[in-house]
């Protein structure tokens, strides 16, 4: 079966799979070549976007407990920066919470505010079904919390608040000023 790098929207079809709860990876699936494939598009369809910083594979079409992170996510003086968390689980949130900006991928040019944990912990395991924990703050945190939503059906949109729509010029100018 070949895998599609599109990113599917939230207005796409009726039986969106950005809604649906994404079935965990089975044991005799790591490291098969269709794994692989997933994977690789994932990350493929990723690049593509010079604003996205994650993606699970219901962004894709495909209902499975996956997500990519893009390596410029993560900050620069991390030792080790996992790329791909198969059946991923938060073990650990803090109390501590912080509204933070966001956007998706999936629900283009939305951008609003949301709440999250300022710190977390997850267990996943890689393509090869070694299992790893990884704890992080900020951003990667962040991106933990909203990449697990989606393998859930939920959008930031269903618990976001101030939510404005923009241009894509928009951000992208937005984008050129913090830098």
């Amino acid at each position: 079966m070949k895998v599609k790098d599109t990113i599917i929207q939230i207005d796409d079809k009726k039986d969106n799979p950005l809604r649906a709860l994404a079935r965990n990876i089975k044991k005799e699936e790591f490291g098969t070549p269709y794994l692989k494939e997933v994977i690789s598009v994932m990350q493929k369809a990723l690049s593509r976007e010079s604003d996205g910083v994650a993606l699970a594979a219901p962004q894709i079409g495909l209902t499975l407990r996956i997500f990519v992170v893009a390596e410029s996510a993560y900050p620069e003086d991390a030792k080790w920066k996992p790329l791909v968390f198969i059946n991923p689980t938060i073990t650990k949130a803090s109390k501590k919470t912080k509204d933070v900006q966001e956007g998706c991928l999936s629900v283009r040019w939305i951008y609003g505010t949301t709440t999250r944990s300022t710190s977390a912990t997850m267990e996943a395991y890689d393509i090869n079904g070694n299992k790893f924990s990884y704890g992080a703050s900020g951003l990667i945190a962040h991106i933990f919390q909203h990449e697990t939503d989606h393998l859930d059906g939920i959008l930031f949109i269903d618990h976001g608040f101030d939510l404005e729509e923009y241009t894509e010029e928009e951000v992208k100018e937005s984008a050129k000023k913090k830098k």
